[in-house]
């Protein structure tokens, strides 16, 4: 029953973003914006919701989010590099568990990271925590990939 609301929340939530990224949002940026700011507004067990920007091979920088201030820079290790390096999403139930973890805020207890790829490459990834354990697992991942498709064809 839990997955089935989820899974309803999701769809509710691709059909609010899909006019606001596809009509109105002019470039990349304010594509990531908007799904930042909606998907932190209803998912209340969001705690950080937003965007890391690829610098370098070893390099995440803060890009559009809402929550509290965030780390400027994710640069060596990480969830947000793991999810870079194997260019596919990662779900942490645990954040203190994971070897490498950067607590930007020690109250996240979990997490969940989508890489952005454009052209084969990965340009940007989607990270979001809670301050609740375990609050995501596989079946966020492929609704959550398919709002980040409404990215796809917004220029940089």
């Amino acid at each position: 029953m839990v997955e089935a609301r989820r899974a309803g929340l999701y769809e509710r939530l691709y059909t609010q973003l899909e006019p606001l990224i596809k009509e109105k949002s002019p470039n990349l940026l304010s594509g990531m914006a908007t799904i930042a700011a909606l998907l932190h507004a209803k998912l209340r067990h969001h705690s950080w919701t937003g965007f890391y920007y690829v610098a370098a091979a070893d390099e995440l920088q803060v890009g559009p989010y809402q929550g509290p201030v965030a780390c400027q820079v994710l640069k060596g290790r990480g969830v947000c590099l793991q999810a870079v390096l194997d260019q596919a999403a990662v779900v942490v139930p645990d954040v203190h568990a994971f070897p490498g973890h950067i607590a930007c805020d020690s109250r996240s207890r979990s997490e969940i990271v989508l890489p952005l790829l454009r052209n084969g490459k990965v340009i940007a990834v989607l990270d979001i925590d809670s301050t609740d354990p375990a609050m995501f697992d596989q079946d966020d991942v492929a609704p959550l990939q398919k709002i980040l498709g409404l990215l796809d064809g917004l220029k940089a």
